[in-house]
C-alpha cells in the first residue's frame, strides 16, 4: 500500500509505503519528479507537480524502504521502481511530493488570513472561486478547513486570475476539495463572481 502523509490534502504529503504489514518511508536521495509522478499516478492524484526532500512535510517513522529510487516513469507502483532497499539516511531525509490534483486554499485581500477572495492552488496555478454555488455551507467548510472558525458573511470579488473552480456540498465536509468541484466549465459560471468570505476567527 501507498500513501501520502502530513499533507493539506490526500495528494500532497510524504511518501509512506507499507512493506509486510509496517509503514515506512522514502529516502529523499536521487527523488526527482519522475519518481514522484509513479507516486501521484498510483494514488490517481494526477501527476507531480513539486518534489520535496529534508522531512518537508514532517519526519516519518518506522522503517526507512526505499533510497535511490530510479523510475524510469513507466512503472504502475512504486515498488516497481529500482531502488537500493539498503539506505545511508534518517527520517530528516524522509522524501515527499505534490500532485496535481491536490488542492490548498488562502484568503487574499482581507485583512488577515481569515478574510478576503477565495483562491484556490490546483494543477499547478491558483485560481478564483465562482460565487453562483457559494453558499453559507461551502464558506462554512473552508473557514474551518483554514483554522478561521465559522464564516460571519459572504462577499465577492472580481475575477482576475485565469482560472475558475466551483464547489458545491451536500454536507459538512473536512475540505473543500471533498465537496463535487467542477474545474474551468464555463456554463456554472457564467456571469459569476469571484466568492470571498469573512471568517469569525483570525488568521496568520
Amino acid at each position: 500500500a501507498l500513501r501520502l502523509s502530513g499533507g493539506r490534502s490526500r495528494c500532497e504529503g510524504r511518501v509512506e509505503m507499507e512493506q509486510e504489514g509496517s509503514w515506512g518511508t522514502v529516502c529523499d536521495d536521487s527523488w526527482d519528479l519522475v519518481d514522484a509522478d509513479v507516486v501521484c499516478r498510483q494514488l490517481q492524484c494526477g501527476r507531480a507537480v513539486r518534489v520535496h526532500g529534508d522531512a518537508t512535510f514532517g519526519r516519518g517513522t518506522g522503517p526507512i524502504l526505499r533510497d535511490e529510487v530510479g523510475c524510469e516513469g513507466h512503472e504502475e507502483r512504486l515498488w516497481d521502481c529500482p531502488a537500493s532497499a539498503e539506505h545511508d539516511c534518517s527520517h530528516k531525509e524522509d522524501a515527499g511530493v505534490v500532485c496535481s490534483e491536490h488542492q490548498e486554499w488562502r484568503l487574499s485581500g482581507g485583512q488577515d488570513g481569515c478574510a478576503g477572495r477565495v483562491e484556490v492552488f490546483f494543477r499547478g496555478t491558483w485560481s478564483t472561486v465562482c460565487d453562483s454555488t457559494w453558499y453559507e455551507l461551502e464558506a462554512s467548510v473552508l473557514c474551518r478547513t483554514l483554522g478561521c472558525g465559522d464564516p460571519i458573511r459572504r462577499v465577492s470579488f472580481g475575477h482576475t486570475l485565469p482560472g475558475r473552480m466551483l464547489y458545491q456540498c451536500e454536507s459538512p465536509q473536512p475540505s473543500l476539495a471533498h465537496c463535487q468541484w467542477t474545474y474551468n466549465k464555463s456554463a456554472p459560471c457564467h456571469q459569476s463572481q469571484a466568492a470571498g468570505v469573512v471568517c469569525n476567527g483570525t488568521g496568520p
